[in-house]
């Protein structure tokens, strides 16, 4: 059960490698990406449970045994908001990176530094 934490743990040190040493603003992109989907799989990840049941009560159920097998809703919901925020996050990067390319002709972080205009 371990494994798939590791593998979120990678996924974000890959992805933040990519936004701390990369220059080019599509890589710096692409590393914000890997980091935004490295935190939905943890918070997936926090509301799994083995042989966990939806969490839809049903009438032929007790509370007590639906609590003690169903998987937790919240981390879902908050997956599911995180995931659409992080689209308008990428839009919105994609967007200010094209309009930098548009001015500068460059996508290269260290060359629109010096560019100063």
């Amino acid at each position: 059960m371990v494994a798939p934490y590791l593998f979120a743990t990678a996924i974000l040190l890959i992805g933040l490698y990519a936004i701390v040493a990369r220059r080019n603003l599509v890589k710096i992109i692409v590393g914000v990406v890997l980091t935004e989907y490295a935190t939905n799989l943890f918070l997936v990840l926090l509301g799994y449970r083995e042989r966990g049941i939806p969490p839809i009560l049903s009438e032929e159920m007790s509370s007590e045994a639906f609590a003690a097998r169903s998987v937790d809703p919240l981390p879902q919901a908050l997956t599911v908001t995180s995931i659409v925020i992080g689209l308008g996050i990428t839009a919105l990067l994609v967007a200010l990176a094209l309009r930098l390319y548009e001015k500068y002709g460059t996508l290269d972080e260290s060359e629109i530094r010096k560019l100063r205009g």
